[in-house]
C-alpha cells in the first residue's frame, strides 16, 4: 500500500540550511545518491526520480553552524521501494566509511546517519503493512537490532544512487512540548498512532508515521537562530482543496498565523519549525 499518494496527507520536500553548499552537494549526490534537479548560486534542489523535489539545500548569507539542544530537525527519512534497495545502500555507505546507526522497528528497517552539518538522516524500507500489529488504534513499533546480513543477502546488483521510487517517508522533529505539538499536527489532519518515551508518532491513513515529535533535546527546547544550519522548513502535501482548506482553517482556529503564497500556505509549528502546506 502506498501511503505517500492521494488520498493521504504526507511529507514532501525538506529544506535545509547548510554551511558549505559544495560540500553538501558532494555528500548528497555521491554518498546519499540524489540527482540535481535545479541548481542556483546559493541553493540546489535534489531529486531521486528526476522530476520530484525531495531535498533543498541552501547556504544563506551569514549562515552559522548547527546549534545544539534546539527544536527543529531530528531526522528526515527517505523511504526506499524494497529491502534489496536498503541492502545496496548499506553496502555503499559501509564502503564509504560512513558511521551508521541501525534499527528494526517492526514496521520498518532503518539506517541512520548525519550529513556534514549534523542534520539527521534516516534511510529505510517498510515491511508489508499486512504484517504491522495494531491494537486500540496504535501500531506496535520497536527498536530492535537490525538483521543486516539478511538485508545484504537480498542485494541483486550494484548501488546506483537512490532508486526512482524513493519518497520522503516521514520527518521527525525536536519540539518544545510534545502535547502542544501533537494538538497542532492533529489540527493539520494527523492522528496519533504510537507512543514512545517523550515522543509521539502521527500519520494519516494508518501509516506507521508521517510525522514524529519528541522532546529529547529537553522540554522547552528553544528555537534555533534564523541563520543556523539545520531545518528551514518542510512540506506537507494534501490530497485535495477541501482537506487543505480544512487544515488551514483548523490552524487559524488555534490562533496560529497562516499566510497564503500563491497556491500554497506557509506557517510554523508551535516550536517555530517552518512548514509549507500545498497540493501535489
Amino acid at each position: 500500500m502506498n501511503f505517500h499518494i492521494s488520498p493521504f496527507t504526507y511529507t514532501g520536500e525538506v529544506h535545509l540550511f547548510v554551511t558549505d553548499l559544495e560540500r553538501s552537494l558532494k555528500f548528497y549526490t555521491e554518498v546519499i545518491g540524489f540527482n540535481v534537479l535545479e541548481q542556483g548560486p546559493t541553493s540546489i534542489i535534489l531529486t531521486a526520480d528526476g522530476t520530484t523535489p525531495l531535498l533543498i539545500i541552501e547556504q544563506p548569507e551569514g549562515v552559522k553552524p548547527k546549534e545544539s539542544r534546539k527544536s527543529g530537525l531530528y531526522h528526515f527519512a527517505l523511504l526506499l521501494p524494497t529491502r534489496a534497495d536498503l541492502g545496496k545502500v548499506l553496502i555503499h555507505l559501509s564502503n564509504c566509511g560512513i558511521p551508521l546507526g541501525a534499527s528494526d522497528h517492526k514496521v520498518s528497517e532503518a539506517l541512520y546517519l548525519s550529513d556534514p552539518d549534523g542534520n539527521g538522516i534516516e534511510i529505510y524500507c517498510d515491511r508489508d503493512p499486512a504484517e504491522w500489529e495494531w491494537g486500540n488504534g496504535l501500531v506496535s513499533m520497536t527498536t530492535d537490532p537490525l538483521d543486516a546480513q539478511s538485508i545484504v543477502a537480498e542485494v541483486d546488483g550494484p548501488w546506483e544512487g537512490l532508486p526512482a521510487g524513493t519518497v520522503m517517508g516521514h520527518i521527525h522533529l525536536h519540539v518544545a512540548d510534545v502535547e502542544e505539538a501533537e494538538a497542532f499536527y492533529r489540527a493539520l489532519g494527523f492522528a496519533t498512532v504510537s507512543h514512545y518515551p517523550n515522543a509521539v508518532f502521527m500519520s494519516t491513513g494508518n501509516y506507521h508515521h508521517h510525522i514524529a515529535l519528541n522532546t529529547w533535546n529537553g522540554k522547552g527546547a528553544p528555537q534555533p537562530s534564523k541563520n543556523s544550519a539545520g531545518l528551514h522548513s518542510f512540506t506537507l502535501i494534501y490530497p485535495d482543496d477541501q482537506t487543505l482548506n480544512d487544515a488551514v482553517n483548523q490552524i487559524r482556529g488555534l490562533n496560529k498565523e497562516v499566510k497564503q503564497a500563491g497556491s500554497h500556505y506557509v506557517t510554523a509549528d508551535p516550536s517555530g519549525t517552518g512548514m509549507i502546506l500545498r497540493l501535489k
